[in-house]
């Protein structure tokens, strides 16, 4: 983590890879799924702050000896991987496809709730404080306002889900 901005995640960055595969001549249209997208990236980046925090200050191994380093460091590892894998999966559904973003916003709702139910297990076993599960649920919870609004832009388009889930 950077310590002068406390951003976990890299900024948003308009002039990206995807921008090309717009038509030309439609940037001056609004783009309500690309705004909602950057809101939700903003706050995933809270999310992730905290979230870091959270997992830092967990022990390398808890009291009971139930959790060795090695599998301390799995669960550490696991839920911070699950965490970037939700900006991923944010920044890559800009690619526009209808199919793609429904299976991205599959993967992220699936993420944004292990971590969150995760807590509850960390909390329980003397892992994480009450504090951070309490800040970290809140995050998730103002994030999952926002994954609302921006399941509601998406257009169907004219392909196809092969395997049948997305129609």
């Amino acid at each position: 983590m950077r310590n002068d901005d406390f951003h976990e995640l890299p900024p948003w960055d308009d002039d990206d890879e995807f921008e090309d595969e717009q038509e030309e001549g439609e940037s001056w249209k609004p783009r309500p799924t690309t705004e909602a997208c950057k809101a939700m990236y903003a706050q995933w980046n809270e999310v992730m702050t905290v979230l870091r925090a959270a997992v830092d200050s967990m022990p390398d191994t808890d009291e009971e000896g139930l959790y060795d380093k090695d599998h301390m460091d799995y669960l550490k590892g696991t839920i911070i991987g699950d965490a970037y894998e939700v900006a991923v999966k944010i920044k890559s559904s800009e690619v526009g496809l209808y199919t793609i973003r429904m299976e991205n916003a599959s993967i992220i709702r699936k993420n944004a709730q292990f971590i969150k139910i995760s807590t509850n297990g960390f909390l329980e076993d003397g892992l994480m404080s009450e504090e951070y599960r309490r800040v970290i649920r809140e995050e998730i919870d103002k994030f999952r306002e926002l994954f609302k609004h921006w399941v509601s832009t998406f257009e169907k388009d004219e392909f196809e889900d092969e395997w049948g889930l997305f129609i």
